[in-house]
């Protein structure tokens, strides 16, 4: 299977350079951590806003329904968006949206003009605009880290999220009762120190790619010769004058003709369905409980601490594991956690299988995506990416809804803990039943 080829050291045929001493990748790591904090923030900060200007839980719930609807909306033409444009330029041009839009929520507070429907437009933008940054920032990705290296860079990726939790809402309550214009100010610092990052990026010219003359994606989704082809055989600069509903439907097919891809989405989707839903159903019962505030935050904050542990040590587990003990060992994993989580106290106890079961995590998203990147051509990566955040988004507007159905129809949270870990062991043995997962391919290269 050909990778795309990068302007690394190694595409050249040399020794590649540490990821650490890889400018451009820490240009593309550090803009997107920079993104997703501030993205934390305002996820704190929005609703102290609201609720300090005597909003009502009817706006609470339209501003979280508006990004939500926003992030859906936007983001599979968003990968087609990230096939067809200029990946740099457009991240470039999405965070310097993304400052004005942060620095006139910042203006307002400070002149005393508060709006509802000013925060919901900001709202609105931001969550467009990051669903168009993370496809490009994705399908960037192999363009800057050579093959060998793309597992490495997709773990330490992987951790990311994780650190912008644990950092994000704990900074977003600081700002806030420091000076309530404090959160969206440094929001639009840090969408400023992206954007001057990325202007320095350096990505290969056209699409990372291929050879000239690469002919179109065979049956399998790898290019004839490279990875430049779209699945109709063009290249995304030819397509510019193309409808964009042919592009769009273009990624839909490929994605659904790669059997394994297909498979890893829905498993994924729902696995993030049951546990988005678990997450509501947890602090349901901590309510429940009477768990004090101080207790419910340290519980919350060990789901971060799992995962950002998880995501130091995936790179490591990923190159001593085979793909499917680290699917199905996950799958599996969860599925006790959750099992047991009906059985311990509330608080703590929980948040420590929480920790166990986010420790995992990363390491399961590394065997994915690494698989993902290292066989779709470069002209259909966005939209994959695409297609894959439509799914996850998609599991993650409903799921929280899923957690408060379940809690309200089974009487209460243990009983609903232990429906929801029902539902993944369901999901577990479909998994373990899945030629697909029990023969999880290890990505590698493809003879040209």
């Amino acid at each position: 299977m050909t990778t795309a080829p990068t302007e690394t050291a190694s595409a050249r045929g040399g020794t590649a350079v540490p990821l650490s001493r890889n400018r451009d990748y820490n240009i593309l790591w550090s803009s997107q951590l920079m993104s997703e904090l501030a993205m934390e923030v305002a996820a704190v900060a929005v609703p102290l806003l609201i609720l300090a200007r005597h909003g009502s839980p009817l706006q609470l719930g339209l501003a979280s329904s508006a990004l939500a609807a926003a992030h859906m909306v936007a983001v599979v033409p968003a990968g087609m968006l990230a096939d067809r444009w200029d990946r740099r330029a457009l991240m470039l041009c999405c965070q310097l949206l993304r400052v004005l839009g942060m620095a006139s929520l910042a203006g307002a507070l400070l002149l005393d003009r508060y709006a509802f429907w000013h925060v919901l437009l900001v709202v609105v933008l931001e969550g467009f605009l990051g669903s168009v940054f993370d496809p490009a920032e994705h399908a960037a990705l192999p363009q800057v880290v050579p093959p060998d290296q793309l597992s490495t860079a997709v773990a330490r990726n992987a951790a990311r999220p994780y650190v912008a939790t644990l950092v994000g809402p704990g900074v977003a309550g600081f700002l806030f009762s420091a000076l309530p214009l404090g959160p969206f100010l440094t929001n639009a610092v840090m969408f400023a120190l992206s954007s001057v990052a990325l202007y320095f990026l350096r990505l290969p010219r056209g699409r990372a790619g291929t050879p000239d003359g690469a002919g179109p994606p065979d049956a399998d989704g790898a290019g004839g010769t490279g990875g430049t082809g779209d699945a109709d055989g063009t290249d995304g600069a030819d397509r510019a004058g193309e409808p964009a509903g042919r592009d769009i439907a273009a990624g839909f097919r490929w994605v659904l003709g790669q059997p394994v891809i297909r498979t890893t989405m829905a498993w994924m989707m729902v696995t993030n369905l049951v546990f988005s839903a678990l997450l509501i159903v947890l602090l349901a019962m901590s309510g429940e409980d009477r768990v004090g505030p101080g207790e419910l935050g340290l519980t919350m904050a060990c789901f971060g601490a799992g995962g950002l542990l998880g995501g130091l040590f995936a790179a490591r587990l990923h190159a001593v594991a085979r793909p499917p003990v680290i699917l199905l060992g996950f799958t599996w994993t969860a599925a006790l956690g959750a099992a047991l989580m009906a059985v311990v106290p509330t608080g703590l106890p929980q948040g420590a299988l929480l920790a166990v079961m986010a420790f995992f995590a990363p390491l399961a998203n590394t065997t994915v995506l690494t698989y993902q990147l290292t066989v779709t051509p470069d002209a259909l990566r966005g939209r994959m990416s695409g297609v894959a955040g439509f799914c996850s988004g998609g599991a993650g507007v409903a799921g929280p809804a899923l957690g408060g159905a379940l809690t309200a129809l089974a009487g209460g949270g243990t009983a609903a803990v232990l429906l929801c870990a029902g539902c993944l062991v369901l999901v577990a043995l479909a998994a373990t039943a899945s030629p697909t997962l029990r023969r999880f391919p290890a990505p590698g290269p493809r003879p040209s």
